[in-house]
């Protein structure tokens, strides 16, 4: 969602702070639609989703029968064409009506969390606009991490590490994050880093002390030691320009806690040092693929005595020689190499299947015979229910089963010429 700025309300308490989490309203009006009951109320400090910046949640209580009644507010949205905050609940709606007085608590938890969150992303934004003249053009708060595209540039890993770097330099000199609030014009004077497009009689500018100053809805800490740290994760081209996927606060000692300790198993897994499994992990890669080209030769030279074994015994028709074999442990990479070297030299076709995890079929001939391999194999994965293809010289396809696949290739075999 594009960063916006927004119409001053007198009923939206975060507004002018932030950190109220509990506060008194009355019920304005109760609406039901979709399976949804949406609450609006004269007042609230329940943010909306708005801004990149997702809802709060929380309960409104309201007392009945001796004790306060907790009615879980789940999801907040705002009504565009009203500007009203509503607020949808759960089970306990009933004993809501107009005029009713309710009491209000924000998840305190969660509204910290998103406050460092989008905090953090004025102060990074910030830092790519001052270091490189990167523009932040949209801004997603996630449930496990935050993105923010900037328009149109290639980021080197150079410049992720200095913007991240004075990101957390700013946050350690816990700076002032300040609300106020000024005209279009007026916030132009002052250099607001990005004035929303839609006009607006008043908007409502975050300030980090001396860093940035930004049109903003949304909620923030009121010092930049408040955020707590910024985590850059990875980064992705997009239509728009380069996705930074980003952390703050406790989602960053969250994360950064995960790595540690994936990292700390794979290094026992290694027997080494966590800051050595790159160089382990490389390591057993070149292994890996010394030992599969190894064991690809071995297998060529299996196949090789195999084919010429299987061309010995294999019955004579009058134009080529015909071999029918069904491998119960063989895959199907096996089977296609062993029938092209059955079909490589003199006259022959190879009716090849295999079990296993992935039963599998392969049709193959000697280049010039009469048969359409492509065809035979269409005819066998139908009668199967499977699926596959080829030309006229190889093709393979699936089986359901071991049995089926054996069974198959005496089918094929009766259909040759």
């Amino acid at each position: 969602m594009l960063l916006s700025g927004v119409i001053i309300l007198i009923d939206r308490l975060y507004y002018t702070d932030s950190f109220l989490t509990e506060f008194e309203a009355r019920v304005v009006a109760i609406s039901r639609e979709a399976g949804n009951i949406a609450v609006t109320l004269d007042r609230s400090a329940f943010y909306p989703t708005s801004g990149g910046q997702v809802f709060d949640t929380g309960w409104l209580e309201l007392p009945g029968a001796g004790d306060l009644q907790r009615i879980r507010v789940k999801e907040v949205a705002e009504n565009e064409q009203t500007e009203d905050v509503l607020h949808m609940v759960e089970a306990g709606a009933d004993a809501l009506h107009p005029g009713t007085l309710v009491r209000g608590t924000v998840d305190a938890e969660r509204r910290r969390d998103h406050m460092q969150q989008h905090s953090g992303q004025h102060v990074l934004s910030a830092a790519f606009e001052k270091l490189y003249g990167f523009l932040t053009v949209s801004f997603h708060m996630g449930d496990e991490s935050c993105t923010i595209d900037l328009a149109g540039v290639a980021v080197t890993a150079k410049q992720l590490e200095s913007a991240e770097k004075l990101a957390n330099e700013v946050i350690t000199e816990d700076r002032p994050v300040e609300i106020r609030f000024a005209t279009p014009d007026e916030a132009r004077a002052m250099g607001v880093r990005k004035i929303p497009p839609t006009e607006r009689e008043q908007l409502r500018l975050i300030e980090v002390r001396d860093f940035d100053l930004n049109a903003c809805g949304g909620t923030h800490v009121r010092s930049t030691g408040q955020i707590g740290a910024i985590l850059l994760r990875k980064t992705e081209k997009v239509k728009q320009g380069v996705r930074v996927e980003f952390v703050c606060g406790l989602r960053a000692v969250r994360t950064a806690r995960h790595d540690f300790e994936t990292l700390t198993e794979a290094a026992a897994v290694f027997s080494t040092h966590i800051w050595e499994v790159p160089q382990q992990v490389r390591k057993s890669l070149d292994e890996i693929k010394s030992a599969q080209k190894a064991q690809h030769r071995l297998l060529e030279e299996v196949a090789d005595l195999q084919a010429e074994h299987m061309l010995q015994v294999a019955a004579d028709r009058s134009e080529y020689k015909l071999v029918v074999q069904f491998f119960p442990d063989r895959d199907l990479g096996f089977l296609k190499m062993l029938a092209q070297k059955l079909t490589r030299n003199g006259k022959a076709v190879a009716l090849l299947s295999c079990g296993g995890s992935q039963p599998s079929l392969v049709f193959g001939q000697t280049p010039g015979l009469a048969n359409d391999m492509g065809a035979l194999m269409k005819q066998t994965v139908q009668q199967l229910g499977t699926r596959g293809g080829g030309n006229r010289d190889m093709a393979q396809g699936a089986a359901p089963d071991s049995t089926s696949a054996e069974q198959a290739l005496l089918q094929a075999a009766s259909a040759l010429a």
